[in-house]
């Protein structure tokens, strides 16, 4: 019947697939979800100008959705925004985001994933902003996210991230925001960070990071706000600081070993 409405059986099925898996609804936001309208109009729903029967947009943020995130969203090939956040979802984040080669932006932060962040999500190489905080995120930040050359925003606070910070996110040439702090971070900051010419918000506090900031740190003159406050980070500021951070309105360096 689909097929004859012009629909794509692939998005509608791995839609379906995606509502059942959410086992709490109060809003009743998928009750639209069904078969007496086009899945295009489903609530949440965008599809594209150019391919009209293919999903670009899932918007289903602050819903009080609760569940497990289905390895089908991996179907939606032509999705191009991701936004599930401010819910209940569980369980760990599906590796097959990493088939969605079109995704610009994923944002799941403020609910309650679990497990490692998938590392082929680095496949999604038009990725421009990706959201993971406030989760229950455990293990490493994947040293593969270094190839992601068009991120501009990499969220990852407040979560139980361990191991060190991988020298390969020196490579994310067009980030901005790197924000990292209230994880379980070891190791020093690397000497990398300071390749990213474009970064203006560095927010590494609450962890267990150790070592000194390394020198290209303060060739960064578009930061406006460094954090590294709560750790285990020793040594002391240059003099010129105000000279090579020009830019520079919020430094937090508390309770370190600084002298």
């Amino acid at each position: 019947m689909h097929l004859r409405m012009g629909g794509n059986e692939t998005d509608r099925l791995a839609l379906l697939a995606i509502k059942a898996q959410i086992k709490q609804d109060p809003h009743n936001v998928l009750s639209s979800w069904n078969e007496s309208i086009h899945f295009c109009s489903w609530h949440g729903v965008t599809c594209g100008r150019r391919h009209r029967q293919r999903v670009t947009r899932l918007y289903l943020g602050s819903q009080k959705l609760a569940g497990s995130l289905s390895a089908h969203i991996g179907n939606l090939s032509f999705l191009r925004g991701l936004w599930l956040q401010n819910n209940s979802f569980s369980q760990e984040i599906p590796p097959q985001i990493g088939h969605l080669h079109r995704l610009q932006v994923l944002s799941l932060h403020n609910n309650s994933f679990s497990g490692p962040i998938p590392y082929n999500i680095s496949y999604c190489s038009n990725l421009i902003f990706m959201n993971f905080g406030l989760n229950g995120l455990v293990g490493k930040i994947p040293s593969e996210f270094g190839s992601l050359s068009k991120l501009r925003r990499f969220v990852l606070q407040v979560n139980n991230l361990t191991e060190e910070i991988p020298p390969s996110l020196g490579n994310l040439s067009s980030l901005e925001v790197l924000a990292a702090f209230q994880n379980n971070l070891v190791g020093s900051i690397p000497t990398s960070l300071g390749q990213l010419k474009n970064l203006t918000f560095l927010c590494l506090g609450l962890n267990n990071l150790s070592g000194t900031i390394p020198p290209s740190i303060y060739n960064l003159s578009a930061l406006d706000t460094f954090d590294a406050a709560f750790n285990q980070i020793q040594g002391s500021l240059p003099s010129d600081l105000g000279k090579t951070l020009p830019n520079l309105q919020v430094l937090s360096i508390a309770e370190n070993k600084f002298f």
